[in-house]
C-alpha cells in the first residue's frame, strides 16, 4: 500500500523520526524550564506565574535553536522572518496555555506550595506540547515537497499516464499592434 508521500510505514517511520527529534529539543526545553522556573522561585519574591513567564520565555529561546538547526534541519529554510514570526506567535500561544494551567491551579484552587507549582507547571507544558507539536510542524518548520522519482529509463520517453483527466491549455491570444503613423 502506498500513498503521495511514499508507503504507509515509510510515512509512520518518519513521524516516528519526527517526534523522538521533538521530543528530544523538547525535553531540553523542559528541564530549561523547570530550572529557571524553580531558580526564580527560590532565589527572588516574584509570583508563581511570572516566574512560570520568565521561564518559558527561556525555554521557547532555547526550543527554537533546537528545533531549527537538529529537529526541523532538513526543512525549508527560506522566509527566516516568517518562519520566526510563526514560531514566536505559536509559542505565546503556548505559554498561554501552559501559565494558564498554572495560574488555575494557584490561583483558582490555592495549590500554591513548591511541588503543587511544578506539578501544575509540568501538567500545562504537557498540555501546550501537543498544540506546539501540531503548530511547529504544520505551520512554522514546513516539510519540502517530496522529490518526483527518476524516470524509469532515460531512453524511454516519459508518457503521461493520464492526459485525458489534465484540461487542455491553450495560448492566451496576443493584441495586435497598433499601425504606426509617420
Amino acid at each position: 500500500m502506498t500513498t503521495q508521500g511514499g508507503s504507509v510505514l515509510e510515512r509512520v517511520r518518519g513521524l516516528v523520526r519526527e517526534v523522538a527529534k521533538f521530543g528530544a529539543v523538547g525535553g531540553l526545553g523542559v528541564l530549561v524550564n523547570l530550572g529557571v522556573f524553580n531558580l526564580i522561585r527560590h532565589t527572588t519574591d516574584l509570583q508563581v506565574v511570572r516566574a512560570s513567564v520568565i521561564a518559558t520565555v527561556v525555554a521557547i529561546a532555547t526550543n527554537y535553536l533546537g528545533f531549527r538547526y537538529y529537529a526541523y534541519r532538513d526543512r525549508a529554510q527560506s522566509g527566516r522572518t516568517r518562519e520566526m514570526a510563526l514560531f514566536a506567535g505559536f509559542s505565546a500561544i503556548g505559554l498561554v496555555i501552559e501559565n494558564g494551567v498554572l495560574y488555575t491551579a494557584t490561583y483558582g484552587f490555592g495549590w500554591d506550595g513548591p511541588l503543587a507549582s511544578n506539578v501544575f507547571k509540568f501538567i500545562g507544558i504537557g498540555t501546550a506540547t501537543v498544540f506546539r507539536f501540531w503548530s511547529y510542524r504544520t505551520w512554522v518548520f514546513k516539510a519540502l515537497p517530496p522529490v518526483a522519482p527518476p524516470a524509469a529509463d532515460a531512453g524511454e520517453p516519459v508518457t503521461d499516464p493520464a492526459p485525458a483527466l489534465r484540461p487542455e491549455r491553450r495560448p492566451e491570444p496576443r493584441p495586435e499592434p497598433e499601425p504606426v503613423n509617420n
